[in-house]
Order: structure tokens, then C-alpha cells, then sequence
């Protein structure tokens, strides 16, 4: 799994318009994709029915898995920030009846509470 390294890019951004141009075949009616998170080679799309993780897979890149989460089907995450001598964060989010979670690392160069608070406005509605 990837690791983030850019910072959110909100709805009206250029960065949000360009997800939109590459992933808008992905999105239902009505679906808008409301931040994301550039991940390496991969992407997170926080929509505003569903998250979507766009992951690149092998050294050509020529595969891409495009998993689709509905927040309903989220029953917990976790964020746990850097400290001084390790800086990178962790996201860990457990979906449906699922012991093991899907976890990714993230630099200091995104906000964790950022991906902590997108979780949190859809999760717990």
C-alpha cells in the first residue's frame, strides 16, 4: 500500500477537476468527488456517497484495482499521528465484519486530522 504525499484538494480545486476528468466513469449519478489525496502512485477519493481507493499496482503501472467503500460499510479507523523520531501517520480503517484492517502510511505532508475529520463527517453520520 502507498503512502500519501500530497495534501487534500478540495471540491471546487483545479487538483478536484482533474480527479473528476480521470475517475469521473467510476462515480454514480449524483456523486461528486468532494477531497482528495494523491498517494504515490495512488489516489484516495473521499466522494460524497463513497471512499474510493485507486491503487496502482506492479512496476509498469498498467494495473490499477479500484476499490470502492461505502461509509456505511466503515465500522471503525484509527489515525495514529507521527512523533519526533518516526514521522510518518497511519490510517487503519476496518470495513464490514473484516478482523484485519486496510492500512496506509502517510507523510507529514498531509494533515491527518484533515483525513480524520473527512472520515468522521461521513462515517458518523
Amino acid at each position: 500500500m502507498g503512502m500519501f504525499t500530497g495534501g487534500a484538494k478540495s471540491a471546487g480545486s483545479p487538483e478536484a477537476k482533474k480527479y473528476h476528468a480521470n475517475y469521473g466513469a467510476l462515480l454514480s449519478d449524483g456523486e461528486i468527488i468532494e477531497v482528495g489525496f494523491t498517494v504515490f502512485r495512488d489516489t484516495f477519493l473521499f466522494t460524497n456517497k463513497r471512499l474510493i481507493m485507486v491503487e496502482v499496482k506492479g512496476l509498469s503501472g498498467k494495473q490499477i484495482e479500484y476499490l470502492s467503500i461505502p461509509y456505511g460499510k466503515i465500522m471503525k479507523f484509527s489515525v495514529v499521528t507521527g512523533s519526533a523520531f518516526d514521522l510518518d501517520a497511519e490510517l487503519k480503517i476496518w470495513v464490514g465484519t473484516e478482523t484485519i484492517p486496510i492500512e496506509k502510511k502517510f507523510t507529514k505532508d498531509v494533515n491527518v486530522y484533515e483525513v480524520q475529520k473527512m472520515l468522521a463527517s461521513h462515517v458518523l453520520k
